[in-house]
């Protein structure tokens, strides 16, 4: 068998969901529905929280990023997911599967972070409400998200670096619906263990400290919640914070079981639904979790609402006199 060096490969062939014309359609609805409605609740957080002065907090800055990725995330896998679905293009280019691959996992390991920065944040709200504002500055915030950002960064450069100098063989068709780690070392015919060695390495430590922040933060907070004297306050945060956690161990439960994980357990039917819940249910999901339940970001809404509709009343008597004044001039 002939090996092809990966530069010389000018595109990958993505398997997609399923090759029956009428269930791709019926796929392809689903999923810009899904796709539209992430889009339009993680758009309505930004504009709510850039807007609105009650939202400038170090609290909603980090909902703010969140919600920022919760855009990237689905907008990186899922144009060329409905693409395939809608006109049977599987096709993508030598770079653009590098792209994809690089800002996935970058976005991926950004939020992984963010989520543990959040946790802490939420920790020390709780736990030292009196020091909250002096712990947890607006100077530390943007260096902690800056810190993110940058990290997720040089993760994913170190990860795609490793993935895109392999050698493939004869084949070119990736079996996932976008270009992925587990996938793409399957694909190669050159020896991965000592790059699967450095992935899992890194990979591990990093999914791992960061889950560990979070799971410690979420145990001190629900320590300080049994401490509460009022049940209904402690119903209402117990609520909350199930919520979150429920959504935080989603999503770190599913990425750390793609990447954490030698290729020879790479099952690919399992993994397009796992990729699925970390790439396409949590991004819609956490606007709802994390901001729309939240009374201060309803108000928020509301009152963006309400300046909208009042800039429109305020168009509407100069529209119909710059129309009233142009009519003399047409007749």
């Amino acid at each position: 068998m002939q090996r092809i060096n990966l530069s010389t490969v000018s595109e990958f062939v993505l398997v997609g969901l399923s090759d029956a014309p009428e269930v791709r359609f019926l796929l392809f609805v689903l999923f810009l529905i899904i796709y539209l409605a992430t889009m339009a609740g993680n758009m309505t957080i930004l504009i709510a929280m850039s807007t609105d002065t009650h939202l400038h907090n170090p609290m909603y800055f980090f909902l703010g990023n969140l919600s920022l990725l919760d855009i990237l995330c689905p907008t990186i896998t899922m144009p060329k997911m409905l693409e395939a679905l809608l006109l049977e293009n599987k096709v993508i280019s030598f770079t653009g599967c590098m792209f994809q691959l690089f800002f996935l996992i970058d976005v991926v390991g950004t939020e992984i972070f963010l989520l543990a920065v959040m946790a802490y944040d939420r920790y020390v709200a709780i736990c030292h409400p009196l020091q909250y504002m002096n712990i947890v500055s607006m100077k530390l915030c943007a260096h902690l998200a800056i810190g993110t950002w940058v990290v997720g960064f040089f993760n994913s450069l170190l990860h795609t670096s490793l993935i895109f100098t392999l050698f493939f063989c004869d084949s070119n068709e990736v079996d996932q619906y976008y270009c992925d780690i587990p996938p793409m070392l399957a694909l190669s015919c050159s020896p991965t263990y000592s790059r699967e060695l450095v992935i899992l390495t890194v990979a591990g430590v990093l999914g791992s400290s960061a889950f560990v922040i979070t799971l410690i933060s979420y145990i001190y907070i629900l320590v300080a919640i049994l401490c509460m004297n009022s049940s209904e306050s402690r119903h209402k945060a117990f609520s909350t914070c199930g919520s979150h956690l429920t959504v935080v161990c989603l999503f770190y439960g599913t990425t750390i079981c793609t990447y954490v994980r030698p290729s020879s357990t790479y099952s690919p039917n399992q993994d397009r639904i796992v990729s699925m819940l970390y790439g396409i249910l949590t991004p819609l999901l956490n606007p709802i979790i994390y901001s729309l339940r939240n009374k201060e970001v309803k108000c928020a809404l509301r009152r963006v609402i309400s300046q909208v509709r009042t800039a429109l009343r305020r168009q509407e008597p100069l529209s119909q006199s710059l129309a009233s004044s142009r009519a003399p001039a047409i007749g």
